[in-house]
């Protein structure tokens, strides 16, 4: 049985930057090891992720009979990875795909006269459909929710077809979907094929075919117009919020970057990745706070009388740019994607990077996500009382 009051764990997309996740989660495995009481069971009874936070809250459902023991198998994934193994690195496939793709970006109106050519996407993730096969258990699902190891899992994509966010959430009890402006609920058997859906970032990867009411549409990454991401958490039942982004919310004030000119295809696109990522969950943390701060303010029968209530939320987000720590791995990529990348104005290294922001998504290569596993557990360790004041958790009693 899941812990009460049910914890709700919220993990936004971010690509390669989704190793953050991990980092923070091994952290606060340790930490409730350290505890008077440490069961082994997950301490959150509602799991949302969006885009790979949807890959590695899928785990985390799958094996939420043993926390501990997900969160190793993770760090195992996650500090040993390589970017073949998300997507096609080989020169025929990004022939395939991204020389195509940016072919029909500059000449594509004549080809099209002689050519149907289609490219979908500038990297093919096709080998990702394989390694989500290998490590995340979705069979197990139904019998970790039968068990009550966890209430609820839900994972967000985007209806290109209806211009919809769509949140599809697997219960152990009945949950009326919910309807909100632009954005549904829908309740569905998950499968890889969701995972796929809802990580499959714009213009970099492909989109995928979903069921949804009886109809084939296609989706893509669940963090285009995802307005509320803490929403399907709440909704699922969730009484507090740990929250785990893949980018710095707040920038030190006074930061300014230095004028290099006209930006380039890669710096306009990792600003908006950024925007996709980042801006909607800063928003939504805001709104919940501000929520919190008007309940307070209101009399005992006026918080009787309103069907909000306070929730407690901790947010977890990168203390350092992440775009300034990829900057130091973008040469650990393979040749084929480093020379795809140039091509839309990745370049340099180090300080001397430009467009790193773009490759901080891309970056499935065990150096970089070593380091963001690294500062995640460093972030976590910072705030260690705040961490185990939020969960409740007691100190472990000093040895005589």
């Amino acid at each position: 049985m899941y812990e009460t009051p049910i914890t709700g764990l919220v993990l936004s997309g971010g690509g390669a930057r989704a190793a953050y996740q991990v980092g923070v989660l091994r952290a606060i495995a340790r930490l409730r090891r350290g505890t008077a009481a440490s069961p082994r069971r997950s301490p959150f009874g509602v799991i949302c992720g969006t885009s790979a936070g949807a890959i590695n809250a899928a785990a985390l459902a799958c094996g939420a009979d043993q926390f501990d023991a997900t969160v190793e198998m993770l760090s195992g994934v996650w500090q040993d990875i390589r970017a073949e193994q998300v997507y096609r690195a080989d020169s025929l496939g990004v022939i395939r795909s991204g020389a195509q793709w940016l072919t029909m970006l500059s000449i594509g109106w004549l080809l099209a006269r002689w050519r149907k050519a289609r490219p979908r996407s500038l990297l093919d993730n096709a080998p990702l459909a394989q390694l989500l096969e290998r490590t995340v258990p979705l069979q197990r699902l139904p019998r970790m929710l039968s068990g009550r190891h966890v209430q609820a899992l839900a994972l967000s994509a985007s209806n290109y077809s209806a211009s919809m966010h769509v949140t599809f959430y697997q219960a152990a009890a009945p949950v009326a979907p919910w309807v909100r402006a632009q954005r549904v609920a829908v309740p569905a058997e998950l499968s890889v094929a969701h995972l796929l859906a809802s990580s499959a970032i714009p213009f970099l990867f492909p989109a995928a075919e979903l069921d949804i009411d009886g109809r084939r549409e296609w989706f893509g990454d669940g963090s285009m117009r995802q307005t509320a991401p803490l929403s399907p958490a709440i909704h699922l039942g969730a009484q507090r919020l740990l929250v785990i982004g893949a980018g710095r919310v707040h920038e030190p004030p006074g930061r300014r970057v230095d004028n290099t000119g006209y930006p380039s295809l890669a710096q306009i696109a990792g600003h908006a990745l950024s925007s996709i990522f980042l801006d909607a969950l800063t928003a939504d943390v805001e709104r919940l706070q501000r929520i919190n701060r008007t309940l307070t303010l209101l009399s005992d029968d006026a918080r009787v009388a309103t069907p909000l209530h306070p929730i407690d939320a901790l947010v977890i987000t990168p203390s350092q740019r992440l775009d300034e720590m990829a900057a130091r791995h973008v040469d650990e990529l393979p040749p084929t994607v480093r020379g795809l990348l140039r091509a839309v104005g990745v370049s340099g290294s180090g300080r001397a990077a430009q467009g790193a922001a773009l490759a901080s998504y891309l970056l499935f290569e065990s150096g970089y996500t070593r380091e963001l596993m690294a500062l995640g557990e460093q972030d976590v360790q910072a705030r260690r009382d705040e961490v185990l004041g939020f969960f409740g958790w007691p100190q472990a009693p000093a040895a005589a």
